[in-house]
């Protein structure tokens, strides 16, 4: 591993030792300004002596790969994994506004929309995905001199992804030709018949049901499934939704790549103008030559232009982070029709949520808080440390942000 160095004005200088870090602590020449990724600031002037360092970024919908490197060595890389519940959460939000208007205003008719996007306008869920590239680019440059930045961008044809024989004029002549709407489609692709008890019921009333929710699985004919009236009650009411997945995988995150594509390499570029563009199949020929294991910062590395560089022992694990709660009242109805408050403070026992704290020598976040003062702990990655632990036992490290950082062994 690595330590960050800054100057004396902030600036970042070539990274060093741990050892020679200790030396500058230890006689007052320098300060700590971050713990992860550990950073120190020079108390002193120095000459400033910096190499070419190149920053491969691999561009994704969830997860994003960095990796800044020399010639020789690697200084820092990173597995960044990005946010998934903002469609889910707006989704919420509309179903409260909705049900609010109704409630107070249901005399008032419909206003005329004359509301316009700006030039450019992306959704939420895209435009924070753009957004959380250029930032965690922007805090590697905070810790190293980075003279050159290469991103990979990709492009995903999903008509060829759902049928590999396509080609032509089948481009033009979708699964839903010829029918009026989606539901007709799914009604005559499952021959009008249920698919859980396939007729058994005797019930001749046919509904669409979606296998996966509509907030984040949309109305696209491979979330759905015809089902008679009686199976649809029975599903939802015993809660067998779990037991009606989706067959095949979803494009959501191949169609959300190729509107992404253009915008993340745009955005970066109007911020660091000696950004350039490479492309997936580039890398994946390199990493192929070079022998490489296939991973996310391992296809950074390839992108930087130094493949054969001197990787570190440890990555960075970046995950990134609801910052606030503003929800008045939790999404589901409890009994008797009340919607419960959802008024939890910021500091329980002195702790907020995704605080890194220390808990019989480990390092983990807190992803959940009750009353009592029992903690849930867990890692980065989804591992379960604990569900339950009192507040006594734990010793906050470094307070919450949008991006928590973790140290990971490099597989």
């Amino acid at each position: 591993m690595f330590v960050y160095v800054l100057n004396q004005h902030g600036q970042p200088l070539m990274p060093c030792s741990p050892r020679k870090a200790r030396v500058l602590l230890k006689q007052n020449k320098a300060k700590v300004v971050n713990r992860t990724p550990f950073t120190i600031q020079l108390l002193y002037g120095s000459s400033g002596y910096k190499q070419g360092i190149s920053l491969g970024v691999d561009a994704g919908t969830k997860h994003v790969g960095l990796s800044a490197t020399t010639d020789q060595r690697v200084l820092y890389e990173a597995e960044v994994l990005l946010r998934t519940d903002i469609q889910e959460l707006l989704a919420t939000r509309r179903e409260f506004r909705r049900a609010r208007r109704n409630r107070k205003t249901r005399y008032r008719p419909s206003r005329f929309n004359n509301r316009k996007r700006p030039e450019g306008w992306l959704p939420p869920s895209i435009q924070n995905k753009v957004d959380a590239h250029v930032k965690v680019i922007g805090q590697v440059a905070k810790l190293l001199p980075i003279t050159s930045i290469t991103v990979e961008v990709a492009q995903f044809d999903t008509q060829l992804l759902k049928h590999p024989e396509i080609s032509g004029v089948a481009y033009q002549q979708g699964e839903q030709m010829g029918f009026w709407n989606v539901r007709e489609y799914v009604l005559f692709r499952d021959q009008h018949t249920c698919q859980w008890c396939h007729g058994k019921s005797g019930d001749k009333v046919l509904n669409v049901h979606h296998r996966e929710s509509r907030k984040t699985g949309g109305d696209s004919p491979d979330n759905l499934v015809t089902l008679c009236e009686t199976c649809h009650r029975d599903i939802h009411q015993k809660g067998l939704e779990d037991r009606v997945k989706r067959k095949t995988a979803s494009l959501r995150d191949a169609t959300q790549m190729t509107i992404l594509r253009w915008f993340v390499y745009n955005g970066i570029k109007a911020v660091y103008p000696n950004a350039k563009l490479t492309y997936g199949y580039i890398t994946k020929n390199t990493r192929i030559r070079h022998g490489l294991a296939k991973s996310h910062t391992v296809d950074a590395r390839c992108i930087s232009g130094n493949p054969n560089a001197s990787p570190s022992e440890h990555f960075f694990l970046i995950r990134q982070v609801r910052r606030q709660n503003r929800q008045l009242h939790k999404a589901k109805i409890i009994k008797g029709g009340v919607r419960k408050a959802n008024k939890a403070p910021r500091y329980l026992f002195g702790y907020q949520l995704f605080d890194k704290v220390q808990y019989e020598g480990q390092e983990c976040f807190v992803f959940g808080r009750r009353s009592n003062g029992s903690f849930d702990l867990r890692l980065l990655d989804g591992t379960k440390i604990t569900a339950g632990v009192s507040y006594k036992k734990l010793k906050l490290i470094e307070r919450a942000s949008a991006m928590l950082v973790q140290i990971q062994k490099t597989r």
